[in-house]
Parts: structure tokens; C-alpha cells; sequence
């Protein structure tokens, strides 16, 4: 049984169409990224996954006791509050010393944990967002454009961890992001959005695809290409999803 099923998915804003009919699988172990322009209804589509939008149709399916580590795109903080990172992690249900240390080190952010968080810097921040999702222990992580604001390297490595921690806990990964060559290198399967599901499969088949192009032009092929060029590392299992690139009304 796939991790998250939706079938049939549409969802209005003020009357405004936001996504029609999209169909979509999560399978366990893999990670999947949504890419498409400003307004495509990425976020949209993951927050009717956790259950922040309603779906004025379709349905969402999810497996029995799943549990899902959320990194919203953006999060604020008074930097007057005082609130160490180690509290953080523990709002609301606190966490143990044990635990803050432990998936602060996963998310590449150890020794932080009394720090404040104002302190933090953007990478910092974004780290701290995960290492909070992953103490939950998730069969799947989902992230909303979560290295917004980051430079490319930065983002280059956060994106790094992600695979490192899929290959490490064997979670699904679903992420939303706007840095194309960058996720799209890191995914086993690339779903193009435009308020439909208007391309799919493996990410050099989406690079190439029409659909994708006439979103998105050719400029992305030779970073991508570049990206894959420095992997210096194989994952550890591969998946057998081929792409199915078609246009829907």
C-alpha cells in the first residue's frame, strides 16, 4: 500500500480554481518533488495532505497510523521571545535531552540545542524545522520550499541531508521547491504542477519533457546536469517509476 494516495483532488480558493483533479501516489522510501510556477497549487496540495485545506472534491488516502513530519516553508519567532532551541523542539509535548540531541545531530545541527533561536542563521533555522519533524519518528517528511531564503550551496547541502536521512530512517520524502536543479537531482520521481498534473516520472525524463519545457524553458538542463555530474554517491535502492508526461484539461 502506497504511504499517501490522492486521487481526484480539487480544491478552490474565493471561488478561484487552485488544483483540478490531481492524481497522485507517495510510495515508502522514495522521495518525490513537486515543482511548478508561483500560483501552480504546490502548497496547496501538500497542506490538503496534512489536513490544513479542505478538498472541495477527490480524496486523500493515507496509510493506517501514518505519521508525517511537516517543515513549513516559514516559520516566525519574536527574536524577543526567549526560547532556546532545545524548547523549541519541545513545543508543544516537551522532548528529551536525549531525543533534542539526537535529531538535532540527524538534521546537521548538533551542539545547538541551548542556543537561542534568534540567533540562528537561515541554514540554522531550517535545520532546527527538521530536526522538530523528525521527532516524531515520520514514515514520510513533507517540505514546503524549506531552503527558502538560503543560498545555493546552503541549499545544495540541506537537500544532501534530506537523502542521507531517507537512506538512514527509510522514510518517503514529498518537497515542494522552486531551486529545480538542485531538488530535482535529489528525486526519484519529479511531479510538474500547474493546478493539474501536467508531467511526471524520473527527473531527466521531466527536464525533457514538453510540458516541463513550456513551463520552465531548457535553461535548468545543463545545472541539473552538473548537479548529477558532482553526486559522489549512490542511494541505496532505486525505484521503477517511468514517466507518464501528459496534459489534462
Amino acid at each position: 500500500m502506497s504511504l499517501i494516495d490522492v486521487r481526484g483532488l480539487t480544491v478552490k480558493h474565493g471561488g478561484q480554481l487552485a488544483l483540478a483533479h490531481v492524481d497522485m501516489t507517495i510510495d515508502r522510501g522514495e522521495i518525490v518533488t513537486i515543482v511548478g510556477p508561483n500560483g501552480s497549487g504546490k502548497s496547496t496540495l501538500l497542506r490538503a495532505i496534512i489536513g490544513a485545506v479542505t478538498p472541495d472534491s477527490g480524496k486523500i488516502t493515507t496509510a493506517p497510523g501514518l505519521r508525517i513530519g511537516y517543515v513549513p516553508q516559514k516559520l516566525s519567532i519574536d527574536p524577543a521571545l526567549p526560547l532556546t532551541v532545545r524548547r523549541f523542539l519541545g513545543l508543544p509535548a516537551r522532548v528529551s535531552r536525549k531525543v533534542a540531541d539526537q535529531v538535532l545531530a540527524e538534521a546537521g545541527v548538533p551542539g545547538i540545542a541551548e542556543q537561542q533561536m534568534s540567533s540562528l542563521s537561515g541554514g540554522q533555522f531550517q535545520r532546527v524545522l527538521l530536526a522538530r519533524a523528525l521527532h516524531v519518528r515520520p514514515d514520510i517528511l513533507l517540505l514546503d520550499e524549506a531552503t527558502q531564503g538560503l543560498d545555493q550551496p546552503g541549499s545544495a547541502a540541506f537537500y544532501r541531508q534530506i537523502e542521507e536521512l531517507r537512506v538512514a530512517r527509510g522514510c518517503a520524502v514529498l518537497m515542494v521547491s522552486h531551486e529545480l536543479h538542485v531538488v530535482m537531482s535529489a528525486s526519484d520521481r519529479v511531479i510538474c504542477l500547474n493546478g493539474h498534473v501536467c508531467c511526471e516520472g524520473k527527473p531527466a525524463h521531466v527536464a525533457s519533457a514538453p510540458e516541463y519545457r513550456a513551463l520552465f524553458g531548457t535553461g535548468t538542463g545543463g545545472a541539473l546536469a552538473l548537479y548529477r555530474h558532482e553526486h559522489d554517491h549512490n542511494h541505496d535502492h532505486t525505484h521503477t517509476h517511468e514517466a507518464a508526461c501528459s496534459t489534462t484539461s
